[in-house]
């Protein structure tokens, strides 16, 4: 049988539930979720949610364009450090930067 090692100087928190924390969501943010490119949890999506809703004043289809926004920033961060300018997405050359 296989012994595990439980002896770590980590310390333990808990994340709870993940199902329940995307349950929580309010519906159109748990559809923008669900079709999201990125893997966002349930935490995260609430905060960068709170903060959109708040700076659009309310507007919920301006919270979604920001969010929207940002998963575009972050692809594209995430693009030039993992492909560079071998990026299949690159609308630039496909030769070596100088």
């Amino acid at each position: 049988m296989a012994r595990r090692n439980l002896a770590t100087s980590l310390k333990r928190r808990s994340r709870g539930d993940p199902m329940r924390a995307y349950d929580a969501l309010p519906a159109d943010l748990r559809h923008w979720l669900a079709a999201s490119v990125l893997l966002w949890s349930p935490a995260s999506v609430r905060c960068i949610w709170s903060r959109a809703i708040r700076d659009a004043r309310g507007d919920a289809q301006a919270a979604q364009a920001a969010q929207a926004a940002l998963e575009q920033r972050r692809l594209e961060r995430d693009e030039a450090r993992i492909w560079g300018y071998l990026s299949p997405e690159s609308t630039t050359s496909r030769t070596a930067p100088a």
